[in-house]
């Protein structure tokens, strides 16, 4: 393995379970998040950012928003790097 090789970009898509969503307002719209975005930092820490829809319906903006403090949204994020790292260690390649 080349460890020279620079890796810009390591991230991943998270759907959040129904019992976890959460709403939160942006401009004045309130947003259900639904998914998170989660990025393993250079220093192996993780960071993760959550999406949604507009309540309201409609497309709305591509806006993102922070992740709660809470223990059940932490144990999804480190669940979700840990599935992540085993698919990409089992890849195939092209």
């Amino acid at each position: 393995m080349d460890s020279d090789l620079e890796v810009s970009a390591l991230a991943i898509n998270v759907t959040v379970p129904e019992p976890l969503r959460w709403t939160d307002t942006r401009r004045g719209e309130t947003f259900v998040l639904n998914t998170l975005n989660v990025r393993l930092l250079p220093d192996g820490r993780l960071a993760a950012k959550a999406y949604g829809r507009p309540v309201g319906g409609g497309r709305g903006g591509y806006v993102s928003f922070p992740v709660p403090e809470k223990p059940e949204l932490a144990a999804l994020v480190a669940d979700a790097a840990d599935r992540a790292g085993a698919l990409w260690a089992a890849h195939r390649g092209l």
